[in-house]
């Protein structure tokens, strides 16, 4: 029970498996397309969350010297982990969705 009780604490939330998602289908992605991918999320609250995920070992943030500053997100070893249950909760959402609503 606890190992559950630990990812429901580092996955929990709006916004983190949609964040994670965004990154985990690109090698690296700026801010601003993190931004563009989770609908309704704002400023604040991605900047809030990439941290959180950055202490928890699961994103990557690198500042790039170029004019302006660019940053890149990428997941970690660790994060990319989470791959297989990214793709089991598309899976098992596009099923659901079908049963549900039949598309």
């Amino acid at each position: 029970m606890m190992a559950i009780q630990d990812s429901m604490d580092v996955l929990s939330g709006k916004w983190k498996i949609s964040i994670i998602s965004s990154i985990c289908f690109y090698e690296k992605r700026r801010f601003s397309d993190i931004l563009k991918d989770v609908v309704g999320i704002s400023n604040k609250m991605l900047s809030q969350e990439l941290k959180g995920l950055e202490m928890n070992k699961l994103v990557k943030r690198t500042v790039l010297d170029t004019q302006p500053p660019q940053v890149l997100y990428e997941l970690t070893a660790h994060g990319k982990s989470l791959q297989t249950i990214i793709n089991n909760l598309i899976d098992w959402g596009k099923a659901h969705r079908k049963k549900i609503i039949g598309k």
